[in-house]
């Protein structure tokens, strides 16, 4: 066995093809069995082992910068960087990253969780080389969905102007988490499908190599040949017009040629475009055949793939993913827009029975945001369906082409609130923060999944701007489901049980919790209130001024950032309104990044479980009962 005895990148170099080839496979079986147990981005990094080998064969890490683009295919990566010992820990908590982190590793030397930011960190970093005058290689992993975001079309844009020396790695296995769609990804199929390029090129190339005369007009003559013959022959012309040299495409599971094209690629004095073809889920069968359930899994049996699951209630995503659809049945003006996320918004079943009404864009948020206001500006009711964290990249678009405009669009905001395993990247904390403060905006966020399915019919039948319904990543809470679905009033609250004195305001998953806690409450004499916060804005005033003439002390717990969030506008409330008796704790999220593991722990680190309430109600008693005797005394 290789594997054991690689604990540094430069072990790799004493290998030969053959040595690495055998390593490669042992590196495959490694995370094929690794994963069953903790899950993870499986797909991705099956598809680039022998490309990783080959950077880490011909590069020297970390004074060599590789940087991958959002980081789930860098797992290789770190098994050959002296981590393959903690893979047992991968994605638990205080466990390895599934995504690149710098605090990890001196040769991680860029962490995303989005796409599409690799190239422009490489012109960074290339920059930065320059100036201090150094000569070390930058080179970027983006695979050919990464391309369809347009971050990374500025950077190509701007990497071809300066012309620095850095080589952009394109990992093209048509996909990113659903098949890529788009222009580029039609422009590179072209290239795939395309078997005699490369016997084409080389017969011009040798061609005028023959040419007895280098200089003068002959050799003018010979480059405008070679030009005009690119543009019949070459299938990378888009790339070379744009100042890359292209090379490729190159099997990216032979090791030896790729080896050889990065040789040929450090030959270059400008920018280098090695356009590298792998196979999502390599060397297994269940990865290979399907591509979306392998690309983030969780624990699986290894025979068949097949994701080990828990029996229980549906998950936020397939009840929104079936309640569309009755309400597409309804309305012929709803279309449903996302961007890449078909299977992770739960729109598969959607796009099968409405084909037409279903737009994916790629990973192109800002453009999926935009796209919708145009169509609500048209009469026509979009569902912008995406991750909290990748939404938060539209933000310019829905303040200046939503809201500004004030257009009908509806956002069914997934993974809202904690995340697990995904992390600190892609934690849904956010939303509510930069999301409520927009003039015309209206947010809910449902206790349980058969509010949600009322939220979405009242949604559709708003027509006074954009409106938002935000929804976590967990399974529901197994209540019974209405047959029929109706509106809620706008910016109504639901005072679910009363109180003497205290009472707990709660939204989206803090309502369950709040109520656990009221039972443990109620053991001991305790009786809590508990409103059902479901519109974050507007506010329910009416409820509000309420609490706050009847002397109540209230707790504000929410699964979201506490900066700007629900607690905020509850405070801004009372101030505004010159209410300075009104006694308002805040549970949310602290001022810090939570990093990944579960989404029980991620609440224990925040404070955010029945415990931690319990605990903040009964100091609450405690503070008004000395405050009482103090001034009873006195």
């Amino acid at each position: 066995m290789l594997l054991p005895q690689i604990n540094d990148p430069q072990q790799l170099k004493s290998l030969s093809v053959e040595e690495l080839t055998t390593l490669a496979e042992e590196i495959r079986q490694f995370l094929i069995e690794k994963l069953t147990a903790t899950g993870g981005h499986l797909g991705s990094n099956l598809g680039v082992v022998e490309l990783t080998l080959a950077l880490h064969y011909c590069y020297n890490s970390p004074r060599d910068k590789m940087i991958y683009d959002v980081g789930h295919q860098a797992y290789v990566h770190k098994i050959l960087t002296g981590r393959q010992d903690r893979f047992d820990t991968l994605r638990k908590y205080q466990g390895l990253c599934g995504f690149v982190k710098r605090s990890e590793s001196e040769h991680d030397v860029w962490e995303a969780g989005h796409s599409s930011t690799s190239l422009s960190a490489a012109m960074g970093m290339a920059m930065a080389r320059d100036l201090k005058g150094e000569d070390n290689k930058v080179i970027a992993v983006i695979g050919d969905g990464a391309l369809t975001g347009g971050m990374a079309f500025e950077a190509l844009n701007h990497i071809g102007h300066e012309k620095r020396k850095l080589m952009v790695i394109l990992n093209d296995n048509e996909m990113s988490i659903a098949p890529n769609v788009g222009a580029m990804h039609n422009y590179l199929s072209k290239i795939r499908s395309d078997r005699h390029y490369l016997r084409a090129k080389d017969e011009v190339e040798g061609l005028l190599k023959k040419i007895p005369a280098i200089g003068g007009r002959l050799a003018k003559t010979a480059e405008q040949l070679k030009n005009s013959l690119k543009y019949m022959m070459v299938p990378g012309v888009l790339f070379e017009e744009l100042g890359f040299t292209y090379l490729g495409p190159v099997d990216g599971h032979d090791l030896e040629k790729m080896i050889d094209t990065f040789h040929q690629a450090d030959n270059v004095a400008g920018p280098v475009l090695v356009h590298v073809l792998t196979t999502k889920g390599k060397g297994y069968k269940p990865a290979e055949t399907d591509f979306y359930k392998s690309h983030a899994i969780s624990p699986y049996k290894i025979e068949s793939g097949q994701a080990l699951k828990a029996v229980g209630p549906p998950m936020y995503t397939e009840v929104f993913g079936s309640t569309l659809i009755e309400l597409g049945r309804e309305d012929s003006r709803l279309i449903a827009v996302t961007p890449a996320m078909p299977g992770g918004s739960g729109l598969f079943p959607f796009a099968k029975e409405f084909p037409d009404r279903m737009i994916d864009v790629g990973i192109a948020e800002q453009h999926a945001a935009t796209l919708c206001a145009a169509l609500a500006m048209e009469g026509m009711k979009p569902v912008y369906a995406v991750y909290s964290t990748f939404m938060q990249r539209a933000y310019d678009q829905i303040v200046h082409d939503i809201c500004r405009h004030n257009a009908n669009v509806m956002f069914a905001i997934d993974r809202a609130g904690f995340v697990g395993a995904d992390g600190e990247t892609h934690q849904g904390v956010y939303d509510v923060a930069f999301m409520r403060h927009i003039p015309n905006m209206v947010m809910m966020m449902p206790k349980d999944e058969n509010e949600l399915r009322h939220m979405m019919k009242t949604a559709l039948e708003y027509n006074d701007g954009p409106i938002a319904y935000r929804y976590p990543r967990i399974n529901g809470t197994g209540v019974a489901m209405d047959a029929e679905l109706h509106t809620l009033p706008i910016g109504s609250w639901e005072r679910l049980r009363t109180g003497e004195g205290y009472a707990v305001v709660a939204c989206g998953p803090m309502v369950q919790v709040a109520e656990e806690a009221a039972d443990l409450l109620k053991r001991e004499g305790i009786q809590v209130g508990i409103v059902n916060a479901r519109f974050l804005k507007p506010l329910d005033n009416s409820m509000l001024l309420d609490l706050a003439h009847a002397g109540t002390n209230m707790v504000v717990i929410e699964e979201a950032c506490q900066a700007g969030s629900l607690g905020s506008a509850v405070l801004e409330f009372y101030a505004e309104h010159e209410i300075y008796d009104a006694r308002v704790h805040l549970m949310g999220v602290p001022d810090i990044f939570v990093e990944h593991g579960s989404i029980k722990e991620q609440r224990q680190q925040t404070g955010l479980t029945v415990e931690a309430l319990c605990a903040r109600i009964k100091s609450m008693m405690a503070l008004s009962a000395y405050n009482y005797k103090t001034t009873s005394s006195s």
